[in-house]
């Protein structure tokens, strides 16, 4: 529900704010007041189209707010939610909800489900085939669950179908390309990330094994044979061993013994191991030469090689059970269609059977709106699940229904979704009519003004109007005014039951001193006072 509007710069309006209620609230006054730029700027705050030279002459931008009470709505505070929306009069709109900044979409989708307005230039949502079968499934209850789902999942598979791929072409090209990539990579057997830098290594041994063998016959020979490093330092050993003051140095040379016989060991143990081996270092070399080429074609690293192998295997597996995995799909497609073609014709049959119910609710309440020579029909079309709504409407005895855009003026679209939104009692929360009472009066406007206090019982009602039948059945009565020599001003004040009979008066003779008129007024604040009550 609307609770407050803010507006500034907007056309005639310079600085306004007004507090709603709930219930049917009319906005009069004479024509060209302003009471359209109330009903512009809530269009701004649904996401409407903007237009720059609505900004008032001297001001920058036009703002509007409004804040609205919205119980239960996710990411709202306090139960209350405020739009806002920034025309410059030069660049591009601004859109904020609570203050965070939104898409004009985004504004619009929130808008949309809080405010609707209704007027000459606004039916496109009555008008379009999505919002007809939505009101039809919304009044015949149609159950619409397990059509989604067989939908849903049909269309997964035909997916899953799809990028199996088509082509059998395509195909048996890809399937030769992977088999290729496979053989090569299944002939190269490689099972070791590390495998190139364990080849290096022998590779540099064996490529020098003469030159390593001779290096360390040379090292034992000089720490091992006669009179080498060994019997040296054990012959030092020897001639301090046991004499006070060299105990410290003779600790030393027994550790150095012990480590130059181990060095011997190990040198003795590596240089029995070399062995030189021209066909070992041919093949370690024809194997580097191969990993460089397989990580030329599938990977920076041998790890990154033998990933590529096992996912092109995955493919080739993938691409070679094609066919069977097909026709699993194309089996199980055909059943989800079964399933789906089933729940679509129950659809259909659900709606066929609600549409002239509707059709009749609403013919029952366009006579209540000065519409009763009307005729009304909902036809439901196309294959099942029946998508093809369509509302089509005779506003004048004697003539075929057509299509309700092709057949209602604006007036008379405006008070077909009047008695439409009797008829399914759930709508947005604030309803906004614009020129509801186009080319009516007499007890036609009263019928048109008591349909709207009967709409406002469970839904915010803002009206404008010219008819005072239609004016005094509001609970709440603002006055739009213009004023001023220059650059002229709208001014909006909330009329008091004293106030209310003086403008009613104006709006029945033009005359608000008339005593007849005021006699009139007052008559009609009874007669909706009445209404109201019974």
């Amino acid at each position: 529900m609307l609770l407050e509007l803010a507006v500034r710069d907007l056309g005639v309006i310079a600085d306004l704010r007004l507090d709603f209620g709930a219930g049917m609230c009319a906005l009069t006054g004479e024509t060209g007041a302003g009471k359209t730029m109330i009903i512009e700027a809530l269009a701004l705050l649904l996401g409407g189209k903007t237009d720059p030279t609505r900004v008032r002459p001297g001001a920058e931008a036009s703002v509007v707010e409004g804040r609205f009470a919205v119980p239960g709505e996710a990411g709202a505070d306090d139960d209350e939610i405020v739009l806002r929306r920034v025309v410059p009069a030069e660049g591009r709109s601004r859109c904020y909800v609570n203050g965070e900044m939104a898409t004009a979409a985004g504004l619009a989708e929130i808008g949309g489900r809080l405010v609707e307005i209704c007027g000459q230039h606004s039916h496109q949502r009555l008008q379009s085939t999505r919002a007809q079968r939505d009101a039809l499934d919304r009044f015949g209850s149609i159950n619409l669950a397990a059509l989604v789902v067989a939908q849903s999942r049909r269309r997964e598979l035909e997916a899953q179908l799809a990028a199996l791929g088509g082509d059998e072409r395509a195909r048996a090209r890809e399937i030769d390309l992977l088999r290729f990539q496979v053989d090569e990579l299944d002939a190269a057997a490689i099972d070791d990330p590390s495998e190139d830098e364990r080849l290096a290594a022998e590779e540099d041994l064996l490529a020098d094994a003469l030159a390593h063998l001779e290096a360390g016959a040379s090292a034992l020979a000089g720490l091992h044979d006669d009179g080498a490093a060994t019997d040296l330092v054990a012959a030092a050993l020897a001639a301090v061993e046991h004499r006070a003051p060299f105990t410290a140095t003779a600790a030393r040379l027994h550790g150095l013994l012990a480590e130059l016989t181990d060095v011997v060991d190990e040198l003795r143990t590596v240089t029995e191991q070399i062995e030189p081996d021209p066909e070992r270092l041919d093949a370690i070399r024809s194997r580097r030469q191969l990993l460089v080429e397989l990580r030329r074609k599938y990977g920076e690293t041998i790890e990154e090689v033998m990933e590529f192998h096992r996912h092109a295997a995955e493919q080739l597996d993938d691409l070679l059970s094609h066919e069977a995995r097909a026709a699993t799909l194309e089996s199980a497609i055909a059943e989800a269609r079964a399933t789906e073609g089933a729940a679509a014709a129950k659809v259909a049959a659900a709606r066929r059977k609600a549409a002239p119910k509707l059709a009749a609710a609403v013919a029952d309440h366009l006579e209540e709106v000065a519409l009763g020579s009307a005729r009304v029909e909902v036809v439901v079309g196309g294959p099942d699940p029946g998508d093809e709504v369509e509302f089509r409407m005779s506003a004048n005895a004697g003539m075929a229904p057509q299509p309700i855009a092709k057949a209602a003026s604006g007036g008379e679209l405006s008070r077909t979704m009047l008695a439409l939104h009797q008829v399914l009692s759930v709508g947005a929360p604030t309803m906004v009519f614009d020129e509801v009472d186009a080319g009516v009066g007499g007890t036609a406007a009263t019928a048109v003004g008591r349909a709207l206090a009967r709409l406002a019982s469970g839904t915010q009602v803002l009206v404008v109007t010219h008819l005072p039948q239609v004016a005094a059945y509001a609970d709440v009565q603002l006055s739009v005014a213009k004023s001023g020599d220059g650059l002229a001003v709208s001014t909006i004040r909330q009329l008091d039951s004293d106030d209310r009979v003086i403008e009613l008066s104006r709006m029945l003779s033009g005359s608000p001193d008339s005593e007849t008129a005021r006699r009139h007024a007052e008559e009609l604040l009874d007669l909706a006072a009445r209404d109201r009550v019974g």
